[in-house]
């Protein structure tokens, strides 16, 4: 019987139960709860983020600031200067008197873009002469420069078109067709406005940040404490002890999650064209995988500070950098892109943008799926394997 009574006590504990892992996730919970500020934190960055970026952050150029010269005062050249600031494109910032008055306003940051309309402008177009007018642009944002260009190109080319079709309908040749017309159609953001593009993305960092704060100083501050002694010197497993922490912060990753989704939506007007229980699940995936993460960090760094630290480097830079959240990733150097592959906020980011501006299913995200589920279960398998009871 005593033999017996020995063989049957390892068993109880080796098997994961439920109560004690009940009872780590409400000794968390409580945890988070005593923490007015880290819970006010995790429940207001996806707010605020969402706010500051959903408005702040854009990609849309519009309302250039421009200065003008025009040096030949005449209606063709107030008919060209109309051209450019009736488009939404373009906004009179101020009329140089001169050469030397326009540089000065450019070199200032007064306007990013400069126009100059020479003298002999309209005599020029009346007596069938080439004419040209002088572009100048701030190139210190050279992305915001060459769409500045594209524009003033645009504009320029339709104008002169206009007056040869003019021209030549007074010599009674009549019009001349283009032998290719192009008839453009965009997909998925017809209105090309790049909160559809930020929000979705946003909704990946947001999830980021939120497992850095939370969950990287998790196991930290039980040592720091001294109190994951007590917890050692318990009967609960690596396993129970783990899960337990992991399921709190879980909850309110969802929560978190739930909310970036409907403010998008609701505030943002970014439409959801995909299946919302697909997105949950998939970002529920990557949700899991990235606070799985945070705890191994803070087994491995035991300091709160220092575990905050490393995740930060391991998990918003590269969300916010190397996801293509921001930046496109075919733009990217080669050995960049090559890294990439090994980033999960890649494969998320594609799945966001994919079931919000798209509405692709699995057949489509099949491999992102696959890969975030790959990610998720590497992460807790490592939690479970690197954390050890015993003070080391």
């Amino acid at each position: 019987m005593t033999v017996g009574a020995r063989c049957i006590v390892p068993l109880q504990t080796t098997k994961m139960k439920f109560v004690r892992l009940k009872a780590i996730a409400w000794k968390e919970f409580i945890q988070i709860f005593r923490d007015p500020t880290s819970l006010a934190l995790a429940l207001s960055i996806p707010v605020l983020l969402l706010l500051l970026f959903g408005y702040a952050l854009t990609l849309d150029v519009d309302r250039i600031p421009t200065v003008v010269h025009d040096l030949d005062r005449t209606s063709r050249s107030r008919d060209l200067l109309d051209r450019f600031l009736r488009s939404k494109y373009f906004q009179l910032e101020a009329v140089a008197d001169n050469y030397a008055d326009l540089q000065n306003k450019i070199d200032h940051g007064q306007a990013l873009m400069g126009l100059v309309i020479p003298a002999n402008f309209s005599r020029d177009l009346e007596a069938d002469r080439e004419t040209t007018i002088q572009i100048l642009v701030d190139g210190t944002d050279a992305n915001t420069a060459t769409i500045a260009l594209g524009y003033a190109q645009a504009i320029v080319t339709l104008y002169s078109q206009e007056i040869l079709a003019h021209k030549m309908n007074q010599l009674g040749v009549g019009s001349i067709s283009p032998p290719v017309e192009p008839r453009i159609r965009i997909w998925f953001n017809p209105d090309m406005e790049s909160k559809n593009f930020i929000v979705p993305g946003l909704i990946a960092v947001i999830m980021v940040i939120l497992a850095t704060i939370l969950t990287s100083s998790t196991i930290a501050r039980e040592w720091e404490r001294g109190t994951m002694e007590q917890l050692i010197s318990t009967p609960i497993r690596n396993s129970e002890l783990i899960l337990g922490k992991l399921i709190p912060y879980f909850g309110i990753g969802m929560f978190d999650l739930a909310l970036t989704v409907v403010m998008g939506h609701f505030l943002f007007e970014v439409p959801l064209r995909g299946s919302g229980f697909l997105l949950f699940s998939l970002a529920g995936l990557f949700l899991l995988g990235a606070i799985s993460q945070g705890v191994v960090v803070s087994i491995i760094a035991k300091n709160q500070l220092l575990s905050s630290q490393i995740s930060i480097v391991l998990s918003y830079l590269p969300t916010f950098i190397l996801s293509g959240f921001i930046f496109p990733i075919d733009n990217m150097p080669k050995l960049i892109q090559g890294i990439t592959y090994v980033i999960p906020s890649r494969y998320i980011v594609s799945v966001l943008k994919g079931i919000f501006s798209k509405g692709v299913n699995l057949d489509i995200l099949w491999l992102e799926a696959l890969l975030l589920a790959v990610y998720a279960s590497a992460m807790i398998i490592w939690a479970l394997k690197r954390f050890q009871k015993r003070i080391a």
